[in-house]
């Protein structure tokens, strides 16, 4: 297959065309720079002792990150590609449907931006990202429910499991080198991997579309930085890259707010399947479960950073921790809920795998890494790849690469998952004292 659309049929040029307009539509949509708090809030927080906060609301945003579209004539835009899918493709085609729903999820997204610090805001990002109660299944537990069982776990483990590896020695400079020489190899065709120190973003790491940013002034350990390279490295860039060397369906380098579930959960399974991850790894993504359980609940910015700060972080952390619930919205109104996604894909795909081996569909799996997928396209997915529309993904970590031990990891799953873990613990209770 190739680029030039002159060599496409009519068909692979209807999809390619359709799939550039989505991804030039949504370039200017940056959603994290347009929900970000300045310098200037930090500052009065600390000074203030952490007893109050700057007005932020709708004029702050508006003030401070003023949108670099029209959310009206963007809107339109996202109709008008849809109304050209339907007249394209079909109101019944497969990629029509993911170009579809991604116009439909960026729309949502035009909206939510514009409702920055109203309560809108947080009704849209529910919508997008879901909430803390939400079940899986009717009957079961909540994500809020996964929250309260892992605090009871974690809390038993606390340090028991610390290595030479959990040491924090290594300056962000020193994380920078070392995830360049390892990326480089593991993308070896691609030659040198761009890792950079960075001061503008919350997170310790982050994944851009041609690089990965570490936050300069950290000192960071060994687990860490595998962490990094597995999680921002292996995934995120690497499916980017998939996504990117797609020659018709190019709508894959890009993800809406649906992707950003299947994104976080394939990153935190491979940090599991690799053994990179870490009880304070797990502590972080179901402390922020809680933390936006509490907003959602009426909690606000003071609450949320003393939760923190009783979990044993820093001042400094427990600020941005509380940031990254409260950006886009108000320090006394709801969460931004797009934390639930890390803890919320994986359950989901975790899943997915089980009854993927479980009904012999296990050469769906490395599909979920093409590019920016969403887990309920990949029976699309897989059609289009045997109709030669996608490419198959170059970039696959090798636990998902070779399936063999997943599968078997999987087949004792579906058989675990029917004990009565209560009932073991008495049956045990002898060896557990």
């Amino acid at each position: 297959m190739t680029n030039n659309s002159e060599s496409l049929g009519e068909y692979e040029q209807a999809i390619h065309e359709l799939s550039e307009r989505v991804v030039h539509a949504q370039k200017p949509i940056r959603i994290l720079d347009a929900l970000k708090w300045d310098a200037s809030v930090a500052e009065h927080f600390y000074q203030s002792n952490f007893k109050s906060l700057p007005k932020i609301n709708a004029e702050y945003y508006l003030e401070k990150n003023p949108l670099s579209f029209n959310p009206d004539e963007k809107m339109e835009e996202f109709h008008e590609i849809e109304r050209s899918i339907r007249r394209k493709l079909g109101q019944y085609s497969g990629v029509g449907s993911i170009l579809q729903r991604m116009c439909y999820e960026y729309r949502q997204v035009v909206e939510m931006l514009s409702a920055r610090g109203t309560p809108r805001f947080t009704e849209v990002s529910q919508e997008l990202y879901g909430s803390s109660e939400d079940a899986f299944h009717a009957g079961a537990p909540t994500l809020k429910d996964l929250a309260l069982l892992a605090s009871g776990a974690l809390s038993e483990i606390k340090d028991k499991v610390d290595t030479e590896d959990d040491k924090e020695i290594y300056t962000s400079a020193e994380a920078v080198k070392m995830l360049s020489e390892r990326l480089s190899a593991y993308f070896e065709d691609r030659g040198t991997i761009r890792v950079e120190l960075s001061d503008g973003i919350i997170a310790d790491a982050a994944a851009g579309a041609d690089k990965i940013k570490i936050k300069d002034g950290l000192k960071f350990s060994l687990r860490e930085i595998r962490t990094f390279e597995i999680h921002e490295g292996w995934v995120h860039l690497g499916t980017t890259l998939n996504g990117m060397i797609q020659p018709i369906c190019t709508f894959l380098s890009k993800g809406p707010p649906s992707s950003t579930v299947t994104q976080e959960g394939l990153a935190i399974i491979a940090e599991i399947f690799t053994f990179s991850s870490h009880p304070n790894r797990i502590k972080a993504l179901t402390n922020r479960i809680s933390a936006v359980n509490m907003a959602e609940e009426g909690a606000n910015f003071f609450d949320v950073f003393e939760f923190y700060r009783l979990q044993g972080l820093k001042v400094e952390d427990s600020y941005q921790s509380t940031v990254r619930v409260f950006r886009g919205s108000t320090p006394d109104g709801g969460p931004y809920t797009k934390d639930l996604s890390y803890s919320k894909g994986f359950i989901l795909i975790y899943n997915f795998m089980r009854l993927a081996v479980q009904r012999g569909l296990v050469d769906r799996i490395p599909l979920l890494f093409l590019g920016k997928t969403t887990l309920e396209d990949v029976h699309i997915l897989a059609d289009l790849v045997e109709e030669g529309i996608i490419v198959p993904p170059k970039y696959i970590p090798p636990q998902f690469k070779d399936l063999a031990a997943v599968s078997a990891w999987m087949v004792y799953s579906l058989f675990l998952n029917k004990l009565d873990l209560n009932r073991l613990a008495l049956d045990f209770k002898g060896f557990l004292q």
